[in-house]
């Protein structure tokens, strides 16, 4: 295993995938993680079917964008297209994080939109998006996600759960708990009344604030 190549980058998804669960984004296997190489054009992801407990760094599959296996003895995700979407066809997405973490997938069996109830929403965009629901695994998946998440960070995935996307994978990891975060305020403020909106000029003054820190910003400062 000593010349197995990216370490550093396969010990950052087992230790996420254990965040995953730990801050309660997915149970069991679900939802999968990745990072892309950009100078190298390859990408790390999370094997198929595999607890994240139980997940090793020789576990983690690399492979080219094109589906071939350089290094890994285990099936990769099987969301595997949904990740190498946003590899191919953006120059500053590195990382993809999905999850199905409980609030967030709520409103995405509802494919309803979660709208600006927080200042947080700022980190993923003016709202958080929902897609029409399209088959687990497929391409279909994988084109409309890509389709509806625009310039935004994250996306509800119609009756499916969380996409998140960012630079690296703290940043995308950071976005998915944003996402859950401002989804459990939006049901449980739903369920006691109408929450107040943050408006048009709000909101951009929040998206901009956001874009400047960038990947310095981490959940809960």
């Amino acid at each position: 295993m000593s010349k197995m190549k990216y370490l550093k980058e396969r010990t950052m998804l087992v230790n996420y995938g254990k965040k995953m669960l730990s801050e309660q984004l997915t149970t069991g296997t679900g939802g999968n993680l990745s990072i892309f190489i950009r100078e190298a054009g390859v990408m790390l992801i999370t094997p198929s079917g595999i607890p994240y407990e139980e997940t090793k760094v020789e576990d983690i599959v690399l492979m080219t964008l094109d589906g071939e296996v350089l290094e890994g003895e285990r099936q990769p995700s099987s969301e595997y297209d949904m990740h190498r979407i946003f590899y191919e066809k953006t120059t500053d997405i590195n990382s993809v994080v999905h999850t199905h973490s409980e609030f967030a997938t709520v409103f995405a069996c509802l494919q309803e939109e979660i709208l600006p109830l927080h200042y947080i929403i700022g980190s993923i965009g003016e709202k958080v998006r929902c897609c029409p629901y399209e088959t687990f695994g497929t391409k279909e998946l994988a084109q409309t996600a890509f389709e509806y998440i625009g310039e935004d960070k994250g996306l509800l995935l119609g009756n499916h759960g969380v996409i998140a996307v960012g630079e690296d994978l703290p940043a995308a990891f950071s976005v998915a708990k944003d996402i859950e975060f401002v989804a459990r305020l939006y049901y449980r403020a739903r369920s006691i009344g109408q929450p107040v909106l943050l408006n048009e000029e709000q909101l951009t003054e929040v998206v901009e604030k956001f874009g400047t820190y960038g990947q310095l910003r981490t959940y809960g400062k």
